[in-house]
């Protein structure tokens, strides 16, 4: 991973090798570009590890990546009352990060990109239109001068809290995030135990375990994602994780591993420079409001990020980079605006958590997410089904029905509930 390039100029410097960073050096290696790719090693980002089919096809992501292929969703509301949401003829695939992402790295590498390992520092603007990336290669001491790599275009795709993105793109400082946490555990042997199911993502909308965003189990195959995020200073994400695991009957699982980061709450309004700098991934915002899908956005935005700056290299005209997010908030900027919307609203408090989740019983409802999720496009092939989604939200938003109007009664307590789940 180690390498002298003093005297090496290449086409273009990504920073960082997550999803976004490895999809844009493989695409721009296999445009024949000289790549160097700039990783932090041994980092893991948490996630819950979901990708839908969309993706696996679009990016040749082998079958074999794919450690558990969930058939649906089971989500729960602050009263303990639970939705199923099963996926009709599909499924998701379940990914674990530290496996994918590094497979994602070895393609691009496989490509033609060549690897560096190191910290990133800063970068200068040179007098010739060239940048020079300045990093900390790993294991290096501290009283060591960084090495250095010097580029024609660089691509900021390292992280919600991208240095690149700070010393670049105003405004970078102050988007707001949400910070996750979960704790990856190992799976109960054989089927479904407790409130576990290693065939459902769960999700639970409940301020006890997120005030303002949800907490999850997602299945790993031989392990599980517990976790939860919240914007709330001094919320206790791992005493909630830690509650969620006992409802789950996981309270006994071995703990391998715990992981927290902060996850951006929206694009940012400009991703690149002007002269030769572009964003890509969690450093330009791009996950999805409400659910945090991230991966699909991340490496779309590499994609686009890769396409803008291969243009910008053919012409030298910078203009070129701007492309990269209009191309990607033309394809999807209504569905984050729209999830947006719904996080603002919902997640508010649990007397509409309550609402919300007793809404995704519709059936309209469960087929236009699942068909929003797979296909990655607002869904408009059936207009009366918007009619009456759009019909009953109004009916919940104004009160004019209670949440669970027909349904049984709710459990009195999470205890029952939670004695239910482990009785089942």
């Amino acid at each position: 991973m180690a390498g002298d390039d003093r005297d090496t100029l290449f086409d273009a410097a990504v920073v960082g090798g997550g999803p976004a960073g490895a999809t844009a050096a493989t695409d721009l290696a296999r445009h024949g570009r000289a790549v160097a790719l700039l990783d932090r090693a041994g980092r893991i980002k948490p996630c819950g590890g979901a990708i839908p089919p969309k993706l696996v096809q679009d990016f040749a992501i082998p079958e074999s990546l794919l450690v558990a292929r969930v058939a649906g969703a089971r989500i729960v509301s602050p009263s303990a009352r639970s939705v199923d949401m099963p996926i009709d003829g599909g499924f998701v695939g379940m990914v674990d990060r530290d496996v994918f992402d590094e497979w994602l790295r070895e393609r691009a590498a496989g490509a033609g990109a060549v690897r560096r390992e190191g910290t990133f520092e800063r970068l200068d603007h040179e007098a010739d239109g060239t940048v020079t990336v300045h990093y900390r290669p790993r294991g290096a001491a501290k009283d060591v001068e960084p090495a250095r790599l010097r580029a024609r275009a660089v691509i900021g795709a390292d992280g919600a809290t991208s240095r690149v993105a700070r010393q670049c793109v105003p405004g970078a400082e102050d988007i707001p995030h949400v910070f996750a946490y979960h704790e990856i555990v190992r799976s109960p042997r054989g089927a479904a135990v407790g409130a576990y199911d290693p065939t459902r993502c769960d999700v639970y909308y409940d301020g006890t375990l997120s005030p303002d965003f949800y907490a999850w189990i997602f299945p790993h195959g031989d392990t599980a994602s517990v976790g939860t995020g919240s914007m709330q200073k001094g919320f206790g994400l791992r005493g909630a994780v830690g509650a969620l695991r006992d409802i789950a009957g996981l309270d006994g699982a071995e703990t391998i591993r715990r992981e927290g980061a902060p996850i951006p709450l929206h694009p940012l309004k400009r991703w690149d420079d002007g002269r030769g700098v572009v964003l890509a991934g969690d450093a330009a915002g791009v996950v999805a409001p409400a659910s945090g899908e991230g991966i699909y956005y991340a490496m779309l935005g590499g994609r686009m990020a890769a396409d803008a700056a291969h243009e910008f290299l053919a012409t030298g005209d910078a203009r070129a980079l701007a492309k990269a997010r209009k191309r990607f908030m033309r394809l999807h900027g209504p569905v984050f605006w729209m999830l947006g919307m719904m996080q603002n609203h919902w997640y508010r408090d649990d007397a509409r958590r309550e609402r919300f989740v007793s809404i995704c019983r519709d059936k309209d409802v469960q087929d236009l997410t699942w068909d929003a999720y797979m296909n990655k496009e607002l869904v408009k092939a059936r207009p009366l089904a918007h009619a009456r989604i759009f019909f009953k939200n109004v009916a919940h938003l104004t009160g004019l029905v209670s949440p669970w109007h027909g349904a049984a009664a709710p459990p009195t307590s999470r205890a029952p509930a939670l004695a239910q789940g482990r009785a089942a």
